[in-house]
C-alpha cells in the first residue's frame, strides 16, 4: 500500500516487469415451529444457536443465484505513514486527529464497508503510549511528543461503534523514510543499539536476521494486541527492503554471523522472514486467540518460468525480491488471512489480474486460510484501463467466480474519497448495496450468542425503531437486523435470511444491554428478523418481530 508519489519500495503497478519505486473476503413446517419457538426466551439449559452450517440461519436454502455473498470482508487501508491518509498532516489538535478519522469512519460506512486496517506502528514508533518505543512523528511532527491523548484507543473505539472491525496495521523492520539515526527520537532503540539498523536506499531499517531484533519487534507489536481490543494484526509487505538500484542490502557481517547452516543468504533472508511470521502467529494467537492474524504480500510469489507453482505472470516476485515466502505461509498456516496485493488491471501482460486471484484461490484452497484481495483503488482515473471507472467493479465481478475469494480491501481512504470515488460508486452500486457481514474464521473458537428478544417497536416518522435485548448471559457483539414487507411466512423468510439483500443493516449491542436499531423505511406492516452475533461473526437464530 502507497501514496501516488511514495517511493519507499518497488511497484506492484504500472510496471510489475522490474522493480520499480513503489508510488505510492430448514424450510417448511419445521421453520415455522422453530421461528415461533425463537421468540420466547430460551431456557437456562438451552444451548445457543449455532454457527453458520447445519441449524443456522436459512440452513437448508440457497440464495438467489443474483443475491450477493452474504459474507465478505470489504475493508480499506488508511495509512499514516508520511500522512498519507490519517492525520492529514502532523500536528493537528486532539480533536482535529479525531473528526478527521470519524470522517473515515463515516465514509466507510457509506461505502458498505464492515473494516478497517489502520497503520499504527509505520516506522518502529507508535499511535498509543508504548513503553517500547516513542511516539509517532506523523502525529505531532516530532517523535516521541505525547499527542496528548491516545489515538489507539479512540480509533479502535470508534471503529466499534460503528460496527468495523478493527486491524491494527504494523510494520515489523521500518525504523525510518531517512537514513540519518541522529534524527530519531534521543531514546529510540534503533540509538541505543546501533547494530540492529542498516541504511539501505536512503532509509533505516531493523536487521531482520539478528534475533534480538525480532525479539524486539515481537514485544513491541504485542504491547498493542494485549493492552487494546483489535480484532486484527495486519502486516503489510516490507520485510526485507525492495530493491534499490543495484545496492545490495548490508547484511553479510549478519549472515556470516548467524546464517550457520545456510550455504545461500536468500535462504537465510527468507527463514529470517518465516521466524517473524510463525512467531508473531503463535503470539497474537497465545496472547487473544480470537484475534486475526494476517499479512499482505506483493501480488506475486513466483513466476511459473521460476517454479512451477508459481502464477502464469513475469514480473517481480517477492520470494527472490524481498524475500517473502508467502505461498509458504499460507501453506504452513501461519495467517489466519492472506491479503496478497493484486494491483494490476484485468488483462496486464506482465501480471494480469484475472490470472493472479485463481492462482491466489488456489493456493489457499483447503488450507482454511481466508483470501482477501488488495485492491489499486489509488489507480482509478489514471490512463489506459483505469480511466474506466467500471475496472475496479470488473475486479469483484471476477472475484465472484472463485469462492475462495472472501473479500477485498481498498488502498487507500484517502482514494476513495478522491481520484477513486467515481469507480468506488460503481462498485457500491454493483456490488456493496446491501450489508454484508464479516466471514467466519471457524478455527479460532467462538459460538452463536443465544438469539436476542426484541422488546419492543415503534413505528414514526423516522422509521421503525426497534429495542433489542439479549438474554442472561449472552453477550452479543452485535445484531443484524433483516426487514420483510407484509406479514411473515415461515417457509419463504426463514430462507430469505441467506439473502442479504434483504438485511437492513447492523449495529453494535450497546454495554448496558439494551440497543435500538432503527429502519428509516420502517412504516407498519413490516416483519422483522434479528439475529445477535459474537465478535467472531457466528450468527444465531433469529427472532421475529411484526410491526403493524
Amino acid at each position: 500500500m502507497a501514496r501516488p508519489d511514495r517511493t519507499a519500495r518497488p511497484s506492484p503497478r504500472d510496471a510489475a516487469a522490474a522493480p520499480i519505486p513503489r508510488t505510492a473476503a430448514v424450510c417448511g413446517a419445521l421453520a415455522f415451529l422453530l421461528t415461533a419457538a425463537l421468540t420466547a426466551a430460551p431456557p437456562a439449559s438451552a444451548s445457543p444457536g449455532p454457527a453458520d452450517g447445519a441449524g443456522a440461519p436459512g440452513a437448508g436454502c440457497e440464495p438467489p443465484a443474483a443475491a450477493p455473498p452474504k459474507r465478505q470482508m470489504r475493508a480499506e487501508w488508511i495509512a499514516s505513514v508520511v500522512n498519507i491518509d490519517w492525520p492529514s498532516e502532523p500536528g493537528l489538535s486532539p480533536q482535529e486527529q479525531r473528526d478527521e478519522l470519524d470522517a473515515l469512519y463515516d465514509e466507510a460506512e457509506e461505502n458498505g464497508l464492515n473494516a478497517v486496517f489502520v497503520q499504527i506502528r509505520p516506522t518502529a514508533d507508535a499511535f498509543w503510549p508504548s513503553p517500547h518505543e516513542p511516539w509517532s512523528e506523523w502525529l505531532t511532527g516530532e517523535q516521541g511528543r505525547d499527542p496528548g491523548y491516545d489515538p489507539l484507543a479512540y480509533a479502535v473505539e470508534q471503529a466499534h461503534a460503528r460496527n468495523l472491525e478493527f486491524h491494527g496495521w504494523f510494520n515489523p523492520y521500518r525504523v525510518a523514510m531517512h537514513d540519518d539515526p541522529e534524527r530519531l527520537a534521543g531514546d529510540h532503540p534503533a540509538r541505543r543499539n546501533p547494530d540492529w539498523v542498516f541504511s539501505y536506499g536512503g532509509r533505516l531499517y531493523y536487521d531482520p536476521g539478528v534475533p534480538e531484533v525480532r525479539a524486539f519487534v515481537i514485544d513491541a507489536m504485542m504491547d498493542a494486541v494485549e493492552n487494546y481490543d483489535l480484532d486484527g494484526v495486519h502486516f503489510d509487505d516490507y520485510f526485507y527492503p525492495y530493491p534499490s538500484g543495484g545496492e545490495e542490502v548490508p547484511d553479510q557481517d549478519t549472515f556470516a554471523e548467524y546464517g550457520g547452516g545456510f550455504e545461500d543468504i536468500g535462504d537465510w533472508r527468507r527463514d529470517n522472514v518465516n521466524r517473524l511470521v510463525e512467531e508473531m502467529d503463535e503470539a497474537v494467537h497465545a496472547a487473544k486467540p480470537h484475534v486475526k492474524f494476517g499479512i499482505s504480500p506483493f501480488g506475486i510469489w513466483r513466476n511459473a518460468s521460476s517454479d512451477p507453482e508459481g502464477s502464469d505472470t513475469s514480473g517481480f516476485e517477492s520470494y527472490s525480491g524481498i524475500f517473502a515466502d508467502s505461498r509458504r505461509w499460507v501453506r504452513e498456516g501461519w495467517v489466519d488471512y492472506i491479503n496478497p496485493q493484486v494491483y494490476w488491471e484485468i488483462g496486464l501482460p506482465v501480471a494480469d489480474y484475472a490470472k493472479l486471484v485463481p492462482w491466489w484461490a488456489e493456493t489457499v484452497d483447503g488450507t482454511g486460510v481466508h483470501l482477501y484481495i488488495g485492491q489499486a483503488a489509488y489507480k482509478a482515473g489514471r490512463d489506459g484501463a483505469w480511466s474506466d471507472p467500471r475496472e475496479l467493479s470488473r475486479h469483484l465481478d471476477l472475484n465472484r467466480r472463485y469462492p475462495n475469494v472472501r473479500g477485498d480491501v481498498y488502498f487507500s481512504a484517502t482514494s476513495l474519497r478522491t481520484n477513486a470515488s467515481e469507480a468506488m460508486a460503481r462498485v457500491v452500486e454493483d456490488h456493496y448495496s446491501s450489508p454484508a457481514l464479516v466471514p467466519v474464521k471457524e478455527d479460532l473458537g467462538g459460538r452463536a450468542p443465544w438469539p436476542p428478544h426484541v422488546s419492543d417497536a415503534e413505528a414514526g416518522e423516522d422509521g421503525t425503531a426497534l429495542t433489542i435485548r439479549s438474554y442472561g448471559r449472552s453477550s452479543p457483539a452485535y445484531y443484524a437486523v433483516y426487514g420483510f414487507d407484509g406479514k411473515p411466512d415461515p417457509r419463504d423468510r426463514w430462507c430469505g435470511l441467506k439473502d442479504p439483500r434483504n438485511m437492513i443493516g447492523t449495529v453494535r449491542a450497546s454495554g448496558d444491554g439494551e440497543t435500538v436499531f432503527t429502519d428509516p423505511q420502517g412504516g407498519g406492516d413490516r416483519t422483522y428478523y434479528v439475529t445477535a452475533l459474537d465478535r467472531l461473526h457466528h450468527e444465531s437464530h433469529p427472532t421475529l418481530r411484526y410491526v403493524r
